[in-house]
């Protein structure tokens, strides 16, 4: 089944169930068939509706893979995707601070059509949240006769506080594991569903602020040649403010294959993300390949009078990078998308228009357990055990 019908039949579940709970609904299907045009349009509160119904779904699956365990139902905070599907596809007034945003006071329709766009370009594996339900009830069904004793609970509660303080939450990793199908969006999935991710050492996801500096970064990345992602939360002023408010962005990147110490970019293949305020996905455009770029200060040389920049960077040109991380990982530095022909063009964060922004590196946090620790520095570095 096309990814599309997959959508299309996922809308018209979410459309059924809206309206059996005496909701208005502005969807039309011309006809009862998978593949049917739908008119009408969406709130920004029937996203967030629809893309909770999702979660609920793989959250019935995959809590049911932890050895039969059961819990009580949470959901995620995911206003930074409801706000990506509402400013990619609704007519948003230019003045609407995403920072301090209440979605469900949006008054801003989603043009059906819009928005599955949007959802095939950014959250394509949506469409498998009914497609997951279904298999695993059935599965259920099954190998439920066979169970016996008592259900440990599996708690995804989490304290607004705890919260807050998390780099990588439920939501925001969901929404990273949306993007596309692969072993690292699998492995990130899994954490999603896994439990509280507060508490201790054991929890697949954790805030940390160890090691600190590009040559602490290297002592642990040096030789491993898999696929990479780096998660950095920064805060910058916002010009654009009469009182220069000081405001906390996320952004990621995720490349194919591990850093090499060079003075020039390399790579195959990688992406870019906005996680936080707002979620969007930034794939390869096909016309330059300068994906990444890691240099060390060269030993052993003399005097250099046009040095390459120290530090790791990715998408751009030299001294014109897209996404610019210092030798010491204290200032990030993201600039406007007419800098860089190997992503997509678009915000990496709001309100940039043509000037950079330079921003603190404030914290990171750190996947592991499944998957192999590379660093703990100002940044999430994970890569993929290769055991």
């Amino acid at each position: 089944m096309s990814t599309s019908m997959s959508l299309n039949i996922l809308l018209r579940i979410f459309a059924m169930a809206v309206r059996k709970l005496g909701l208005s609904s502005k969807l039309e299907f011309e006809s009862d068939d998978a593949e049917c045009k739908i008119n009408g349009s969406l709130l920004p509160s029937d996203v967030l509706l629809l893309l909770w119904m999702c979660w609920a779904m793989l959250w019935n699956v995959r809590t049911s893979k932890f050895s039969g365990r059961k819990g009580k139902l949470f959901v995620p905070d995911i206003n930074h995707l409801v706000l990506s599907a509402a400013v990619s596809c609704a007519e948003v007034n230019s003045s609407l601070d995403v920072w301090d945003c209440d979605v469900l006071g949006l008054d801003v329709q989603l043009p059906v059509g819009k928005f599955l766009a949007w959802a095939l370009t950014t959250a394509s594996i949506l469409s498998d949240c009914f497609t997951q339900f279904v298999h695993g009830r059935l599965g259920s069904s099954v190998t439920a006769e066979d169970e016996s004793g008592s259900s440990q609970s599996v708690s995804g509660v989490i304290s607004s506080k705890a919260s807050q303080a998390l780099l990588l939450t439920h939501g925001r990793a969901w929404a990273i594991s949306l993007r596309s199908s692969n072993t690292i969006s699998e492995e990130i999935l899994k954490t999603c569903f896994a439990g509280d991710i507060v508490g201790t050492d054991e929890n697949l996801l954790y805030g940390s602020s160890h090691g600190k500096g590009l040559n602490r970064f290297w002592s642990n990345v040096e030789g491993y040649h898999g696929p990479l992602l780096i998660l950095i939360s920064a805060t910058s002023e916002d010009a654009h403010q009469d009182n220069s408010k000081t405001r906390k962005w996320i952004i990621r990147t995720f490349t194919q294959q591990g850093f090499e110490n060079k003075d020039t970019f390399y790579g195959s293949s990688g992406n870019l993300y906005a996680i936080s305020p707002i979620f969007h996905v930034f794939s390869p455009s096909g016309k330059e390949k300068n994906f990444m770029y890691s240099h060390l200060h060269p030993t052993g040389r003399g005097f250099e009078s046009h040095p390459k920049p120290v530090g790791i960077a990715f998408g751009g040109t030299t001294a014109n990078e897209r996404i610019f991380i210092d030798e010491d990982f204290a200032r990030v530095i993201v600039r406007h998308h007419a800098m860089d022909k190997t992503y997509q063009p678009g915000s990496l964060i709001p309100n940039q228009v043509h000037r950079a922004y330079d921003g603190k590196v404030d914290n990171l946090v750190i996947m592991h357990n499944s998957v192999k620790l590379l660093v703990n520095a100002h940044g999430l570095v994970f890569c993929l055990s290769e055991s």
